[in-house]
């Protein structure tokens, strides 16, 4: 058993213990008592957090290990934490920052400071925003293990395969042209299942359709909040997603999703989801199929 299951099973023990105590007391008339409840360590869970205009994910694996892709513009993703982690839970074992624009990195400098994260996955592309340099500065005060994805490879985790497509060369302190195409794209296989992540990336065409990387893919976080210049018919056709989801705020100045990009979507008969009309999306897998959750 895991260290991680182990404490698992303690706040489940807390969690039961407190119910007890609590309805040995009569309960008042009107009286709201607060609920409780147990994450299944059975299947793999993939929440996407609604925080706006930006991207931030959770993936629970089986055994329990927390995944942490992205942390939205802002706080927001503490409260999606708090959300879904149980309160005894305060390790994150992976922290995966597809690139170091403010919408994806603002919100890990709180996750940084009020969690033990006990790795980052990133490229270590240069960006001038503050809160990347903030959060530089607190991988450095924390002594956190980086790890910089410079060519295709694998990382094992919690029962997960993460094959990581891209980048293909060291970005460790330059500056891209095109800081979105930067981003780290990976493939998460669990079982016969599949979730393939985008970040913003932009260059589908040139690199991944071209690669002999196997695309399809049950579940796809749509790139780029759903831009047109992110989702190519091609590139959408390539991983035929049962399940997509859009990382996106209301009513934002970009135009996100784009009609384009929906409408293939809707020609491959995809069941979409956005975090803006739709909140927190949550994706199971038993390892055969995914399903969202009730």
């Amino acid at each position: 058993m895991t260290a991680k299951q182990i404490k698992y099973l303690i706040g489940i023990f807390v969690a039961v213990l407190l119910l007890i105590v609590v309805n040995s007391y009569q309960r008042q008339p009107g009286a709201v008592l607060g609920t409780f409840s147990a994450r299944s360590t059975s299947s793999l869970e993939l929440i996407f957090f609604d925080v706006g205009q930006g991207d931030s994910s959770l993936i629970i694996a089986p055994d329990g290990e927390d995944i942490l892709v992205d942390g939205g513009p802002d706080n927001g993703v503490l409260y999606g934490l708090g959300k879904y982690l149980p309160p005894t839970d305060r390790t994150i074992e992976l922290v995966i920052l597809s690139h170091p624009h403010s919408d994806h990195v603002a919100g890990l400098v709180e996750v940084l400071r009020r969690y033990r994260v006990e790795k980052i996955i990133m490229t270590g592309a240069g960006h001038v925003a503050p809160d990347y340099s903030e959060f530089l500065k607190l991988i450095e005060e924390k002594r956190i293990p980086v790890e910089i994805i410079d060519r295709p490879q694998e990382e094992i985790i919690g029962g997960l395969t993460l094959q990581f497509l891209t980048p293909e060369n060291n970005l460790s302190g330059e500056r891209p042209a095109n800081l979105n195409n930067s981003s780290i794209v990976f493939k998460l296989v669990y079982g016969s299942t599949t979730a393939l992540y985008t970040g913003d990336f932009e260059n589908e065409e040139s690199l991944l359709l071209q690669s002999r990387v196997k695309l399809q893919s049950g579940v796809l976080k749509i790139g780029h909040h759903g831009s047109t210049n992110a989702n190519s018919k091609g590139f959408l056709q390539a991983v035929a997603p049962a399940y997509a989801v859009v990382s996106v705020g209301a009513d934002n100045q970009y135009g996100h999703p784009h009609y384009r990009t929906l409408y293939y979507l809707k020609e491959l008969g995809t069941r979409v989801f956005r975090t803006d009309s739709d909140g927190d999306v949550r994706l199971l897998s038993d390892g055969q199929d995914f399903a969202p959750a009730d």
